[in-house]
């Protein structure tokens, strides 16, 4: 297999490519999040890409903040959940490569809809008791954004998990600190997420180089330590907007644009092919 980083360097690649070519998409989010996927599908997960909507016997991953499609489309085609050509369709009239996942379309990895934001941590956790309730000993992981728990949804599902123990479910927040309409500190000041997850009875890990692909791998196998002794499991990842392409880093406003031609090719000039492109 190759390197990790090298595998995150050409996701990134085609995350930029597959939204200039359909001229709408999310990229800020989806490169903040490469290294994250990368290590869950190249390292860590337990996952087949002959796919089974029921994923017995396998570990199950929830995207919750769905508009980072991009990421995901590229992860799952580089995993060989189905042929890395499809990405070009992204975003296309009849694609299977929606702007936001949806499983009308059965794209192979796609396990549920989501456009809507904060509805993902519940159905993570609907997945994680149906593991305990078949005797599977599979993990369901799961990510959300930061300016996502704006939703209150989210903080349901976090107090029923924690009450209820569902100590083989691993969450991430990406907590890079930006939504569409600017810095979530400015449009709903969240405070300390981890301590907040903390007090509804989960064990937290905190993880400040989330756009180091080795140590995500190492956060999330630090994670798997902690299934199975009575608390759900939360990573509070940091990450960059745009990791990657140093004029989209940090910024909201890279949030859901697509890069012109001029800005495309700056971008791909600090991404090496490394893997072949689409």
């Amino acid at each position: 297999m190759p390197a990790l980083k090298d595998i995150a360097t050409q996701i990134r690649r085609d995350i930029v490519r597959m939204v200039h070519g359909s001229q709408s998409g999310h990229p800020g989010g989806s490169l903040g999040c490469t290294d994250y996927f990368t290590a869950l599908y190249f390292k860590v997960m337990q996952h087949n890409p002959q796919f089974n909507m029921n994923a017995t016997n396998e570990d199950v991953f929830i995207l919750s903040n769905g508009h980072i499609s991009p990421v995901f489309y590229s992860t799952l085609a580089r995993a060989g959940y189905f042929d890395i050509k499809e990405l070009a369709t992204f975003r296309k009239l009849n694609s299977r490569l929606q702007g936001h996942p949806a499983t009308h379309e059965h794209l192979p990895g796609i396990r549920i809809a989501s456009g809507s934001l904060g509805q993902g941590m519940s159905v993570a956790i609907g997945a994680a008791l149906t593991k305990k309730l078949n005797g599977e000993s599979n993990l369901v992981f799961s990510l959300s954004g930061d300016g996502e728990l704006d939703e209150g949804q989210n903080w349901e599902a976090i107090m029923f998990a924690g009450a209820k123990k569902v100590d083989n479910l691993i969450a991430t927040v990406d907590w890079n600190g930006q939504q569409i309409d600017g810095p979530t500190d400015k449009v709903m000041k969240l405070g300390d997420i981890g301590a907040k997850f903390e007090a509804f009875g989960w064990e937290v890990i905190r993880l400040d180089e989330g756009n180091d692909v080795d140590q995500v791998v190492a956060a999330l196998e630090k994670a798997k330590t902690f299934v199975g002794k009575g608390k759900p499991i939360a990573i509070m990842m940091k990450t960059q907007m745009g990791a990657g392409v140093d004029f989209m880093e940090g910024s909201h406003e890279w949030h859901g644009i697509a890069p012109n031609d001029e800005q495309l090719a700056k971008a791909l000039a600090q991404l090496p092919e490394t893997l072949g492109d689409y």
